[in-house]
């Protein structure tokens, strides 16, 4: 049985898009807006007890992210990581992986593209852009894709097996850059020698924001396509539903998982390029900036959209933009941001038990209608 034949035979299991549709995807829209109102007002009380205005925090939050258009653009730079990180944790997540590891593709990816840029020095750009972009993104592929190999074939829970090998590829990220592939001029601050001016990677005309920004928005779009209008997404959600019933149904359940997982992880990877080639130069430790685990808050607060990544990580970015504003004009940690997202994850996940429980939402409520 072939996997279009298949997928044919199980669409009538897509939501409708008729009244009862209508409220599925109302329900999936209005409760992380929820979540996020609640996650404000919690961390708005974290404030008051601080005796700090919760005003003035997201006035400052505000002027800073998105206020002038150099804040935009601050914003927008900031975007196109959080966009790549938060994808690598929504595309598994269609097979009910909780994948968490991305930070581990983003900094070897960057590895990976850093050293390749060394090797290619007086290369032409043409020529060595792409080789550093697709190693990265091979790199992420490869090690996110063996956390999808360990949850088919050895039964490993990947939550736990993405986030060790996370902090695996930190370290190994910091031995190489501090050891093997250290530049002896970098006295400070450990990295890579620094790419030849014709390998950075520019800016879209007109704006001072790196083209990683449009891959990432591109990328959003072509896995909103695959999980949406393919047969390949949608046995992907099939078998993130009830896997037996999709091996049954003789889905390649394997070959779905592992598949979806490097795809994630080769998207951390181009991450990683996008640090090293547009914004660092080299590969150092800023690459471990925590962007992916930011992008575990985007993707829940997305409910896993590709499409709804956009927004959300155009807003978490713009509070990251506004840490430094915040500890100079509040005198608070620069970590507040942190607590910030914190309560909104913690907000996100509360309301993930309240799916189904409103009844305006059922379908049932509205088949009638």
């Amino acid at each position: 049985m072939t996997l279009s034949s298949t997928a044919e035979r199980t669409t009538t299991a897509r939501p409708g898009l008729g009244l009862a549709g209508l409220a599925r995807r109302s329900e999936a829209v209005l409760l992380p807006i929820g979540a996020l109102l609640v996650g404000f007002a919690l961390f708005s009380l974290f404030l008051l007890v601080q005796g700090k205005s919760p005003t003035d925090f997201f006035a400052l939050v505000y002027r800073a992210g998105f206020g002038t258009a150099f804040s935009w653009e601050n914003t927008l730079s900031r975007t196109a990581p959080l966009l790549l990180a938060a994808l690598c944790v929504a595309l598994p997540a269609r097979l009910g992986l909780v994948v968490i590891g991305g930070e581990g593709a983003i900094v070897l990816g960057g590895v990976g593209a850093g050293y390749a840029g060394v090797l290619l020095s007086g290369t032409s750009a043409f020529i060595a852009l792409p080789i550093m972009l697709l190693i990265a993104m091979g790199i992420g592929a490869l090690w996110i894709g063996a956390v999808g190999a360990l949850r088919h074939y050895r039964g490993v829970n990947e939550t736990i097996a993405s986030l060790l090998m996370a902090y695996i590829a930190i370290a190994l990220m910091n031995h190489l850059v501090e050891g093997p592939l250290r530049d002896p001029a970098s006295l400070n601050k450990p990295s890579t020698a620094p790419l030849d001016e014709a390998l950075r990677v520019g800016n879209v005309p007109g704006w001072d924001v790196h083209w990683g920004l449009a891959f990432g928005v591109i990328a959003c779009l072509l896995m909103w396509v695959l999980i949406e209008k393919t047969t390949w997404g949608f046995a992907a959600q099939i078998a993130g539903g009830n896997a037996r019933a999709a091996q049954v149904q003789g889905l390649p359940v394997g070959k779905l998982i592992i598949g979806f997982a490097a795809l994630g992880g080769a998207l951390a990877g181009l991450a990683g390029f996008f640090e090293v080639a547009a914004v660092h130069g080299s590969a150092n430790g800023s690459l471990a900036s925590g962007y992916g685990y930011t992008g575990i808050l985007i993707a829940f607060l997305a409910r896993h959209n590709p499409l709804a990544i956009i927004p959300v990580a155009v807003l978490l970015a713009g509070f990251e933009a506004s840490s430094g504003l915040v500890q100079r004009r509040m005198d608070l940690p620069d970590a507040t941001v942190l607590v910030l997202q914190g309560f909104v994850f913690v907000a996100i996940l509360m309301s993930e038990t309240l799916y189904g429980r409103f009844k305006i939402f059922t379908p049932e409520r509205w088949r009638s209608a």
